[in-house]
């Protein structure tokens, strides 16, 4: 079930973050490159103290613990956010500040 998972995020090209069972860490804002047999291609980059440095990482699938995407992102503070009028009405964010009021 979990190969078939990635295997779908490796197709999507989305942004994920990985946990590493065995190192005990999180791979953030990783893309899944490739998999071939039990071996998951990751690459994603890293901010050093005067660097970004691109990492491409091949990991046992039996490695991954977990997979996490992002799903959606609004900005803080006063501002509507932007939304297409092909959005349902049942799964747009009201912002609370707004001056519209929907009732």
């Amino acid at each position: 079930m979990l190969h078939r998972k990635i295997y779908q995020l490796c197709c999507d090209g989305r942004e994920v973050c990985v946990f590493l069972r065995d190192q005990q860490r999180w791979i953030e804002r990783a893309r899944i490159i490739d998999i071939e047999g039990d071996l998951v291609t990751l690459r994603y980059e890293t901010d050093e103290e005067d660097e970004i440095c691109s990492w491409e990482e091949m990991v046992r699938l039996e490695s991954i613990g977990a997979v996490t995407q992002k799903l959606a992102s609004v900005p803080r503070g006063g501002i509507e956010p932007l939304v297409t009028d092909e959005c349902p009405e049942a799964e747009r964010i009201h912002n609370p500040y707004s001056d519209s009021n929907p009732d």
